[in-house]
C-alpha cells in the first residue's frame, strides 16, 4: 500500500489507524513497487524499472551483447503469415507480456509492443526477431527514468497523432497519444481504431476523439484531487489537409 500527501502528521495518523487494525510492517518512503523503482531529489521524483529490466533481460538470455538504437525498424508492417511458427509459444507470450508491463514507464516502446502483442495467440519467427530487437533496445537504454519535478504547473498539454491505414490485415488505422501535467507526463496510449478509416485526415480526427475522452477524465480527476482548471485544455495535432 502507498500511502502520499503534503501533510506528514496524516500520514502518521493515517498509519497509526492501520496499525490498530492490522498487522502491518511501515518499509518507509517509497522506493520500490511492483517493480517500479521511485527515487526522490531536491528537484522533484524520478520513476524508472530498471530492475526489472535486468530481470527481464537474465530472462531472455540473449546470446549476444548487441544494442540497437530504436526499437522497431521505420515502416515495418508486420502480417500473421511472416515468417515460420515459432515452436515454443510460451517464451514468446512471456516475454512481451514482460514489456507490456514495462511500458508503464516506457512509453518509447508503448508503439512496437502493442504491435507485437497481436501476435501471441501464433507467433512466428519474424515476430520473434522483432521481440529480440526490443530487448537489444531495453539493454542500450535500461537508464532512461520519467521525471516529475516538484515545481510545475497544472496546466494539461495533450498531443495526438495516428498512422492510416497501417494493418495490412484490415487497413485499420493506429491512434497515439500522450499527456503532460506541466513537465511531467502522466498519460500515454496507443490503441488499434475500431474501424477503417477513409482519409488521413479522419484517422487524425479518430485519434483526437481518444484523446478528447481521455482528457475530460482527467480534469475531473484532477477537480476531485482540489485543482481547479479553468481555462480549455489544447489538443495538438500535426493535421493536415
Amino acid at each position: 500500500m502507498i500511502i502520499t500527501s503534503d501533510d506528514s502528521e496524516y500520514i502518521a495518523f493515517v498509519k497509526a489507524r492501520l496499525r490498530d487494525q492490522f498487522l502491518m510492517t511501515d518499509l518507509g518512503p517509497l522506493r520500490y513497487f511492483l517493480g517500479i523503482e521511485v527515487s526522490s531529489t531536491s528537484d522533484g521524483f524520478y520513476i524508472s524499472q530498471e530492475k526489472y529490466i535486468q530481470n527481464l533481460l537474465a530472462r531472455a538470455a540473449l546470446g549476444d551483447k548487441r544494442t540497437v538504437e530504436t526499437p522497431m525498424d521505420l515502416n515495418v508492417k508486420l502480417q500473421p503469415t511472416d515468417g515460420d511458427p515459432l515452436p515454443d509459444l510460451t517464451r514468446f507470450r512471456h516475454l512481451v507480456g514482460s514489456l507490456v508491463y514495462l511500458a508503464v514507464t516506457r512509453l518509447d516502446i508503448s508503439y512496437p509492443v502493442h504491435i507485437l502483442s497481436r501476435f501471441v495467440s501464433a507467433p512466428t519467427t519474424v515476430h520473434y526477431s522483432h521481440l529480440l530487437r526490443i530487448l537489444h533496445y531495453l539493454r542500450g537504454t535500461i537508464t532512461r527514468r520519467l521525471f516529475f519535478p516538484r515545481s510545475s504547473s497544472l496546466q494539461l498539454q495533450c498531443y495526438s497523432d495516428a498512422t492510416w491505414a497501417s494493418d495490412p490485415s484490415d487497413r485499420r488505422s493506429l491512434s497515439a497519444y500522450c499527456v503532460f501535467l506541466g513537465d511531467s507526463l502522466i498519460a500515454w496510449k496507443t490503441k488499434k481504431q475500431t474501424a477503417v478509416s477513409h482519409s488521413s485526415v479522419e484517422a487524425k480526427l479518430r485519434a483526437m476523439a481518444l484523446l478528447t475522452a481521455e482528457v475530460t477524465w482527467l480534469r475531473w480527476l484532477l477537480a476531485d484531487f482540489g485543482v481547479s482548471i479553468t481555462t480549455p485544455t489544447l489538443v495538438l495535432s500535426d493535421m493536415c489537409y
